[in-house]
């Protein structure tokens, strides 16, 4: 009782600290976001505004992102500051009222400003809590698709959006050197694993999902306006814990990072989600720090009609009859989305 009382306490400080401790853009961050490199600082910098980060970025290693291949060296002494080890993880819990402040003071200016974000078909927008958001999922770069959504349901609705992310996400050596150990679960991440998603289930919580899986991502340009094969987990999902299926089509994704190819054998050796070939790639190259930025683009989201999942009293019964009918519907709504966003990029 008393250990309960004392996390409740510093939860509580926790809470307070985001609502009345604002972030204010200096000179120098409307700097990082007008120029790419700058972006990966901004996102660190917003971090340690809200927590002690004593094994994050240093102020001389910001301005060594900012030059070409600067980030290299940035790495390595901040990897001999911390004796030649990882950066250690402080905070692993999802935190609403800081995923809340970032998406005002950090999201807010580069969905509104840079990716000009637009929500369509609004009257769609069910009062349902949970609900499964199913989207297809494209531009081979950071994830700027997802988090643009979750802004812009947040500002509609006053929705606070969780994302299911594959385990490279939160674990890949990448991410904890890029951006602050915990990153990634703080703002509101979802491993993909089952016991994640049902805890994150318990506060009837909003999960957006890609049915693609990496598929999505890696299909590269010349498959970017074709959807790849749905997993069946989502409508397993759906169907296990009686949540319905918002299915949500987005247009402008695929322009995150254009003209791209995944080199596969590389991508597996370098144990990564994908790893794009493009012509950015030689300046992400020289700009690692670029890891997070994405080519201008306009983002539109369609929200379609709710899908409620049910299975046949007749398919219940076998487990091999039930999957059949699962993969079945899954490749359905995948046909249904392939159509309507046939019909929306020929507008």
């Amino acid at each position: 009782m008393i250990n309960q009382n004392q996390e409740n306490i510093i939860n509580s400080s926790i809470e307070d600290t985001y609502t009345t401790k604002g972030y204010k853009f200096s000179w120098f961050d409307w700097f990082c976001l007008w120029y790419p490199p700058g972006w990966l600082i901004l996102f660190n910098r917003h971090w340690q505004h809200y927590h002690s980060d004593a094994d994050g970025w240093n102020w001389l290693e910001y301005i060594l992102f900012l030059i070409p291949f600067g980030f290299y060296l940035a790495i390595f002494i901040r990897w001999l500051r911390l004796g030649c080890r990882t950066p250690r993880q402080e905070i692993s819990e999802f935190v609403p009222s800081y995923q809340q402040a970032f998406s005002k003071e950090i999201l807010a200016p580069i969905v509104e400003k840079y990716f000009h974000g637009e929500l369509h078909q609004i009257e769609n927008l069910p009062n349902t809590k949970p609900l499964l958001l199913a989207m297809n999922h494209a531009g081979m770069c950071f994830p700027w698709d997802f988090l643009s959504l979750c802004y812009l349901l947040g500002k509609e609705r006053g929705w606070i959006v969780r994302t299911l992310a594959g385990v490279t996400l939160f674990d890949h050596n990448w991410m904890v050197w890029w951006l602050p150990p915990g990153w990634s679960k703080v703002l509101g991440g979802v491993r993909a694993e089952l016991d994640e998603f049902t805890t994150a289930l318990q506060d009837n919580t909003i999960i957006l999902y890609a049915p693609e899986g990496l598929r999505g991502p890696r299909k590269g340009w010349q498959k970017r306006y074709q959807l790849e094969k749905f997993d069946i987990s989502f409508i397993q999902l759906s169907q296990r814990f009686q949540i319905p299926i918002l299915p949500v089509i987005c247009i402008g994704n695929e322009n995150l990072h254009p003209w791209t190819t995944n080199l596969h054998k590389l991508q597996r050796l370098f144990k990564l989600p994908f790893l794009p070939l493009s012509p950015l790639i030689l300046v992400f190259i020289i700009f690692p720090s670029m890891g997070v930025w994405a080519s201008k683009t306009h983002l539109r989201y369609f929200i379609q009609s709710l899908e409620i999942i049910n299975l046949q009293p007749n398919a219940q019964n076998r487990s091999d009859n039930k999957r059949v009918v699962i993969y079945q519907q899954a490749q359905a709504l995948r046909e249904k989305m392939q159509n309507q966003l046939n019909k929306l990029i020929k507008k």
